[in-house]
């Protein structure tokens, strides 16, 4: 059924189910009252009944079911029509997104949702153990979906930060392989998709806390308060995780361009070591017939020392200056 709860709250406890059907007139509630409709993935005729029961806007019906809305606040008479977005990682560490979208009455709630698999079920039955804040209104709700969805985005950034942190890591070590950059580049990609469909949600909680809006009391403002804070520092998670991301791929670069310079440095080292022997040996492999020194009985046990001396000074003074 897309109907997943109606259910009418007197004086912070829940009182009867609401029959939702067509004709059906809404009468006043009485004071401390109010209706919560929750709604998943509702057809046309589910979710038309309903606008005529409650009186919805039909613009803000077309974008309810419409699940590729960005996050947005607008009025409609005495109503508010509250528009979020959910978040959920799949395998492969692909991102998915959902939409909630909610009808804020002075004396109802109707909340419609696609595509997220967090259901508000036992979000309801806990709201429902604490009438005191219940009677506060559907603003009260509103704000504990809106919290709901938020606190949604946590165990996500925290699958994110864990790769991000092994990707750096080995960055440390070794260079990255070319699978690795191909999947840091895909995070990256999912970041600033997720930052551009959540970043909205920043403008609508603000909106909730500064401007006066119909169906929120003044005293719930201490409440969207909270939520504007969470997602204050889930879009600083999501920035700092991009800003490691690309840091990744410069970091390795530089580790590997430093032991590419101890490479060379000592190869540079033993080839000038090398070139004393091979350059002396080369001199006297010449076939002259009156080289200098040729007659000397001691001669090649001086050169083998003066190339030992030579090669040897060369490689303490290599080693003084860490080529070596």
């Amino acid at each position: 059924m897309p109907i997943v709860a109606a259910r009418r709250y007197i004086a912070g406890r829940p009182s009867e189910d609401v029959l939702v059907v067509d004709g059906a007139e809404r009468a006043p509630l009485p004071a401390q009252s109010f209706d919560w409709i929750g709604l998943c993935e509702p057809t046309e005729e589910e979710m038309d009944r309903v606008r005529r029961q409650f009186g919805l806007h039909p613009l803000a019906v077309e974008d309810a079911t419409t699940p590729t809305q960005m996050p947005k606040v607008e009025i409609y008479g005495k109503q508010l029509f509250i528009v979020a977005r959910t978040a959920a990682m799949e395998e492969g560490e692909n991102i998915t997104y959902g939409q909630t979208a909610m009808f804020l009455g002075p004396d109802f709630i109707v909340s419609v949702r696609y595509g997220s698999t967090r259901a508000h079920v036992e979000l309801r039955q806990k709201l429902e153990l604490d009438a005191l804040r219940l009677t506060e209104g559907p603003d009260f709700v509103a704000h504990a979906i809106l919290d709901f969805i938020v606190d949604g985005y946590q165990p996500l950034l925290d699958r994110l930060d864990e790769a991000v942190q092994a990707m750096e890591e080995q960055a440390i070590n070794v260079f990255p392989q070319q699978s690795t950059i191909r999947r840091i580049f895909r995070l990256r990609r999912q970041l600033v998709r997720f930052e551009r469909i959540i970043g909205p949600m920043e403008e609508v909680c603000r909106r909730l806390v500064t401007v006066d809006l119909p169906a929120i009391d003044h005293a719930a403002t201490v409440w969207f308060r909270a939520v504007l804070d969470h997602v204050h520092r889930t879009i600083a998670r999501i920035r700092g995780l991009r800003e490691t991301l690309a840091s990744i791929v410069d970091t390795a670069a530089l580790m590997e361009a430093h032991r590419q310079g101890e490479m060379t440095r000592q190869l540079a080292a033993w080839a000038a070591i090398l070139a004393v022997p091979t350059a002396i040996a080369g001199i006297y492999g010449m076939n002259f017939e009156y080289l200098p020194e040729l007659r000397w009985h001691y001669g090649y046990f001086m050169v083998l020392g003066a190339i030992a001396a030579i090669c040897g000074g060369l490689f303490w003074r290599f080693k003084r200056i860490g080529w070596l």
